[in-house]
C-alpha cells in the first residue's frame, strides 16, 4: 500500500457531502494521492486505510486495510467485528463425519500436508505437534482488522465478515462471506454462502454454492449450487451441483450431477457419474464409517457403495455394493454388481482406452500457477507397479489353492475363475511395461528407492522417506510447514532417481542376483513390446467406441447413409 496520511478537514467536507457518514474521523488514513471522490456514500467505522486510487461506494465498511486499487461498491456490510485469525484454525472433520480425522486448516497448507495429519492419527506426536504449529500461525494471524489487497474488486456483495481478501481476488454478488482468507486470484460470485473456510489462488466458489468448514484448493472450482461441508479440495478438483460431506478430495476429483453425493470418503483424480452415493452410518453407530477411492477411481451412474470399503488406483464402480469390499491389491479394475453381488474383473481396465485419455487429460488441464500441492502425472510408477506384483502374487494363490474352482471369494468380492487366469495375464504385461518405463525414464545416482511406495494426496513417494518427515517433526528438526513442505518438494526433485533405484532393486529381486546393464537392456526391450500389447488393447478398445455401430442417431435429417457417417465423424472428431 502506498503512504497513508490523514484526512484534511477540506476532505472531510467534501466526503460528506458525498453522503459519506464517519464515525471517527482520526482512526481513517488515505494515501498522499486521495480524492475525496474516492469515498461516496460510505459509512465507515473503526480503523479504516485506503489506499491509491481506489474507491469506496455505498458501503458500510468497518475495520479494514484496503489496498491499491481496490474497488468495494454497494456491501451491505464489511466488517472485522474483533480478533479474528480469518479462517486459519477452523477444525474440518474430513473423510470421517464422526470427526475423528479432523484437522484445522491454515492459508498456506498443501494436500501433502493435510494427507499427514488426517491420514495419521495413529503417529498421535507428529499430528499434535503439526496441529500445534497450525495454532501459533492461525494466532500469528490474528487481527481486530481485516486487510484488503491491491486490485481487488467487490461487488453488490450482502455481508463480508472477518475474511482478508489478498491481491487480485474478485467478490461480486455474493450473500455471505465469513471468518475466511481469500488467497491470491479467488473469484467468489452470485449467491455464494461461505463460512469458515480458505480458498486458495486461483480457485472459484460460484454460483449459489455453499460452502461451510472447507479448504477449497489452488484453481478448484465449486459451483452450481454445490454444497460442500467439513471437506478438503486440492489442485484443480471441480465439483457442481451435488454435494460433499466429510471427504479429501485429492487433485482432480470431479463432480458435475445434481444427483451426486460424496460422504465420508477419500478420492483423488476421480469422476462422479450422476447419482453415485456412498453410506457411511449403518444405522449403528453413527456415521463412524469411511471409505477410500485410490487415485484415478470412477463411479458410473447410479453406483454405490456401502462404507467401509477400500478400492485400489484406477477402479471403476458399477452398481450397487453393500458387502465391504477391500480390492487394494487389483488396480485398474472393474467392480460391478450381479445378482446383489460385488463381482471383480481384475485388471480388466489395463485395456480401457479410457485410462489412457485420462493419464493424457489430467496434466493438460492443470490451471495452477502456484502449484502447491506436489502432483506426480506418472502413469509408470513404482506405486503402482509394486501392487501389480502383488496382484499376480495373489491371483496365482487363489487359483492354485482351488484349481478347479468356477469361482473365488476374496474380501468381499467374487471373481469369476476366467477374469482371474486374464487378470494374471493382464497384470504380467502391465508390471513389465511398467519396469521398462521407469528405467527406461530414470537415471541412476544416490538416492534409494526401496521398499513401500506410497500415494499421498497426488505424490509418489517412499514410505520410509514419509516415516523419516514423521521422526523428524517429532523430533523437533522438523519446526515449520515450511520445512515440512520442503522435504516434499525435495523427494519430488529427485523422484526419478528414486523410482529408477526401485526399479533395479525389483529387477536384483527377480533375477537373484546383482544385475547389469544387459539386464536393464533387455527389460526395457521386453517391456516396449508389452508397452505395444497394452497400445494395441487400447486401440481396439477406442474403435469399439467409435464403432459405426454406434452412429445411432446422427445425420438425423438425411436419408442418405454417406452423410449419416459424415456427421458421426465431424461430431465424433474422428479422421
Amino acid at each position: 500500500m502506498s503512504r497513508s496520511r490523514a484526512v484534511t478537514l477540506a476532505e472531510i467536507e467534501r466526503i460528506e457531502a458525498l453522503g459519506t457518514i464517519v464515525e471517527d474521523w482520526s482512526r481513517i488514513e488515505v494515501s498522499d494521492d486521495f480524492r475525496a471522490e474516492q469515498i461516496v456514500g460510505c459509512h465507515l467505522r473503526g480503523c479504516i486505510s485506503l489506499g491509491s486510487n481506489s474507491f469506496l461506494v455505498r458501503s458500510n465498511i468497518a475495520n479494514y486495510n484496503i489496498g491499491d486499487g481496490v474497488r468495494i461498491e454497494y456491501v451491505t456490510a464489511m466488517e472485522c467485528r474483533g480478533e479474528s485469525s480469518f479462517g486459519n484454525g477452523v477444525r474440518v472433520a474430513t473423510i470421517n463425519e464422526n470427526g475423528g480425522r479432523s484437522i484445522p486448516i491454515y492459508d498456506t497448507m498443501t494436500a501433502q500436508i493435510a494427507y499427514i495429519m488426517a491420514l495419521y492419527k495413529y503417529r498421535h506426536q507428529t499430528t499434535s505437534t503439526m496441529e500445534s504449529m497450525v495454532a501459533s500461525y492461525a494466532k500469528s494471524k490474528s487481527s481486530s482488522v481485516g486487510c484488503v489487497g491491491n486490485n481487488v474488486t467487490i461487488k453488490g456483495v450482502r455481508f463480508i465478515y472477518d475474511v482478508n481478501i489478498e491481491d487480485g481476488v474478485s467478490v461480486e454478488g455474493a450473500s455471505i462471506i465469513e471468518n475466511a482468507t481469500l488467497c491470491r486470484g479467488v473469484r467468489v460470485g452470485v449467491d455464494v454462502k461461505a463460512q469458515n473456510f480458505i480458498a486458495a489462488e486461483n480457485s472459484v466458489i460460484s454460483g449459489g454454492a455453499i460452502v461451510e468448514r472447507c479448504f477449497v484448493g489452488e484453481s478448484c472450482i465449486l459451483g452450481s449450487g454445490f454444497t460442500a461441508v467439513d471437506s478438503l479440495f486440492f489442485a484443480n478438483s471441480h465439483c457442481e451441483n451435488g454435494e460433499a460431506v466429510s471427504i479429501f478430495a485429492g487433485p482432480y476429483t470431479v463432480s458435475h450431477h445434481k444427483s451426486s453425493l460424496l460422504i465420508a470418503g477419500m478420492f483423488s483424480f476421480f469422476n462422479a457419474g450422476s447419482g453415485c452415493n456412498q453410506s457411511n452410518h449403518l444405522f449403528k453407530s453413527g456415521p463412524v464409517h469411511q471409505a477410500i477411492h485410490r487415485r484415478g477411481c470412477k463411479f458410473a451412474s447410479n453406483g454405490y457403495v456401502m462404507s467401509p470399503a477400500l478400492e485400489a488406483p484406477f477402479t471403476t464402480i458399477i452398481g450397487r455394493h453393500t458387502h465391504h469390499h477391500d480390492t487394494s491389491l487389483f488396480p485398474y479394475s472393474i467392480l460391478v454388481e450381479r445378482q446383489a453381488r460385488s463381482v471383480l474383473m481384475p485388471g480388466a481396465n489395463l485395456k480401457n482406452f479410457g485410462m489412457e485419455r485420462d493419464h493424457g487429460k489430467w496434466p493438460s488441464r492443470d490451471k495452477r500457477e502456484h502449484k502447491r500441492d506436489v502432483v506426480n502425472f506418472e502413469e509408470h510408477n513404482p506405486y503402482v507397479t509394486q501392487q501389480f506384483i502383488k496382484a499376480i502374487d495373489t491371483l496365482n494363490t487363489i487359483r492354485d489353492e482351488d484349481l478347479e474352482s468356477l469361482q473365488y471369494n476374496y474380501n468381499g468380492v467374487t471373481m469369476d475363475a476366467e477374469s482371474v487366469r486374464r487378470g494374471i495375464r493382464m497384470y504380467t504385461t502391465a508390471f513389465v511395461a511398467s519396469l521398462s518405463t521407469i528405467l527406461q525414464r530414470g537415471r541412476g545416482g544416490v538416492r534409494c528407492g526401496g521398499g513401500v511406495w506410497l500415494d499421498v494426496a497426488g505424490q509418489f513417494v517412499m514410505k520410509q522417506e514419509v516415516d523419516k518427515i514423521l521422526h523428524d517433526v517429532e523430533e523437533g528438526q522438523l519446526s515449520s510447514f515450511g520445512e515440512i513442505d520442503n522435504r516434499f518438494r525435495v523427494l519430488d526433485i529427485h523422484y526419478d532417481e528414486y523410482a529408477y533405484d526401485w526399479a533395479v532393486r525389483v529387477l536384483a529381486s527377480i533375477h537373484g542376483r546383482e544385475i547389469k546393464q544387459e539386464d536393464i537392456d533387455s527389460t526395457i526391450e521386453s517391456g516396449e513390446q508389452s508397452l505395444a500389447r497394452l497400445s494395441q488393447m487400447r486401440a481396439a478398445d477406442r474403435d469399439k467406441d467409435c464403432s459405426l455401430s454406434l452412429a445411432i442417431g446422427y445425420g438425423l435429417d438425411s436419408e442418405n447413409y454417406d452423410d449419416l457417417i459424415a456427421d458421426f465423424r465431424v461430431v465424433r472428431g474422428l479422421k
